[in-house]
């Protein structure tokens, strides 16, 4: 029986990974996997590396010591949005002998097949960020060109600029020097 571990993973707090969970229990009792360990990341961005995924990067650890033999992730998505960085990962597997299974994709990368459709879908995941990103833009200059103003709004306390200017405007009394010097040895 080979030992799997599940990926689950939303982008936002609100999103819930019990969907994904569900089916791909169903899965791994077909395929006759026992489940190890789940590793879930709640609230983090595809598009965020390793190092800000927690879970993420327990499970790459875990394969490092060997574990387990199947990871099982809903779709290539929930991994991740990079083609790089989803192709060292499963570069990463295929080195330690760890398979990958995708549920949505119906992929399985013990095949040569498998493989090759696991890199175009990254392509195509890689794609679908950026086209996010642009329609972002395209709503960001549409808000700009409307008059909107973008950003952080400026704090202004009442009354701010009627004391803040005659307060520059006078001239403050020099601070000692030998105070400069000693005022933080207490």
């Amino acid at each position: 029986m080979k030992r799997a571990v599940l990926y689950l993973r939303v982008s936002t707090v609100d999103q819930t990974t019990a969907n994904q969970e569900r089916e791909l229990r169903e899965v791994a009792v077909r395929m006759g996997c026992e489940i190890v360990r789940v590793y879930k990341d709640h609230g983090i961005s595809g598009s965020k590396g390793r190092d800000k995924r927690p879970a993420f990067n327990a499970l790459i650890r875990d394969g490092n010591q060997r574990k387990f033999d199947v990871v099982m992730a809903w779709s290539v998505d929930r991994l991740g949005r990079s083609l790089q960085d989803l192709v060292a990962f499963l570069s990463e597997l295929h080195a330690l002998h760890i398979d990958l299974f995708l549920h949505q994709q119906g992929l399985d990368t013990t095949t040569p097949a498998g493989k090759a459709m696991f890199q175009m879908m990254g392509v195509f995941a890689e794609f679908e960020r950026s086209m996010i990103q642009e329609r972002v833009r395209a709503g960001l200059r549409r808000a700009k060109d409307e008059g909107k103003r973008l950003g952080r709004p400026r704090f202004r306390a009442p009354h701010s600029r009627s004391t803040i200017r005659p307060a520059r405007s006078r001239s403050l009394p020099a601070f000692p020097l030998a105070a400069r010097s000693t005022w933080w040895r207490g």
